[in-house]
């Protein structure tokens, strides 16, 4: 496993977070967690936002946006990676659902256009993933237009091991595939049921131990914990992931 450190997506902590933000984070420090990747910072203003991480010792992996956020105020979301300590700005969703072949050529030309200005900012935007960016136009995927004509400098990718198991992918696969545009991986489990549901890592279907080792050797720089939704309290949820990954840590996978 190399000695990748460990984070968690917020979203995961939607509820917690609205209700005190600040103590949530100090419940993932608890945990165990190496850092938190945002999706919203709950009108916390960064810099106290990067006091309160440094105070946890927690670090920022990345920041998710929609499209949208990222394209009507770039210049603030940068600044605010800074402030963050955070590398990486991530779309976590386009305007929609995209079915058409079009719709893909036309978001390469616009994450080149961000990525080029994200990365002369010294920092680096991914783009992450769901099941229907994985639909397939001819010998491709979406995801598959997108990285062929993006800069592999300026736009890298977020893979998501649940939504590429979802779609019938092998998701080590799909991770040496992508080795040279793969800054962060989406670690999530599926329950062996008909309705797929998210599952703590660890205690579902898929091989995770082979998407560490995949992960480890294309340098990937976060290992993320996500479930997006929990059948136990959240909190719980990622306290037993956390464990698992950290498990495999330990065990040198």
């Amino acid at each position: 496993m190399s000695q990748l450190p460990i984070s968690v997506q917020m979203y995961t902590l939607t509820d917690e977070c609205e209700k005190d933000f600040l103590k949530t984070l100090n419940k993932v420090a608890e945990i165990g967690f190496d850092g938190v990747e945002f999706a919203g910072y709950y009108g916390v203003n960064p810099a106290e936002l990067r006091k309160n991480l440094d105070e946890l010792n927690l670090r920022a992996s990345g920041s998710h946006f929609v499209l949208k956020e990222l394209e009507e105020n770039l210049e603030k979301h940068i600044e605010a990676q800074h402030i963050l300590g955070s590398k990486h700005l991530i779309i976590a969703y386009p305007y929609d659902r995209m079915e058409k072949e079009a719709e893909y050529h036309e978001l390469a030309q616009k994450l080149n256009v961000m990525g080029q200005k994200i990365h002369e900012a010294g920092l680096t935007l991914s783009y992450h993933h769901h099941e229907f960016e994985l639909l397939t136009f001819g010998d491709k995927t979406g995801l598959d237009i997108l990285m062929d004509e993006t800069n592999p400098e300026w736009v890298q990718t977020e893979l998501d091991v649940y939504w590429l198991t979802h779609a019938g992918k092998n998701p080590a696969e799909w991770i040496q595939k992508y080795s040279n545009r793969l800054s962060l991986v989406h670690m999530k489990d599926m329950e062996a049921s008909e309705d797929k549901a998210f599952a703590e890592l660890g205690t579902g279907v898929i091989d995770l131990q082979a998407v560490v080792q995949k992960a480890a050797a294309a340098k990937a720089e976060w290992l993320v914990v996500e479930q997006d939704v929990c059948k136990r309290p959240p909190l719980e949820s990622i306290s037993i992931s956390y464990q698992y990954l950290n498990d495999l840590k330990v065990k040198g996978v």
